[in-house]
């Protein structure tokens, strides 16, 4: 099941559809660096739109999760 969030980053409105475990995961990344999860989701958005500005950013942001969890 996927969770909706919306949330402002980069000055603009935007929504992201996630599953509970990939929420779960951002928060503790979240935690961990210090940071608000709209702070963390527009860190992977700035990193996205640099690296590959088609992927979608629910895709960058498991991919994230992923890279990061542990």
């Amino acid at each position: 099941m996927l969770i909706k969030r919306s949330m402002r980053i980069a000055g603009h409105r935007t929504s992201i559809a996630l599953e509970a475990e990939f929420w779960e995961a951002l928060a503790i990344i979240a935690a961990r660096q210090g940071l608000a999860m709209t702070e963390l989701i527009a860190r992977i958005d700035a990193e996205r739109a640099e690296r590959d500005p088609g992927q979608p950013l629910a895709s960058a942001a498991r991919v994230f999760a992923l890279m990061h969890k542990g």
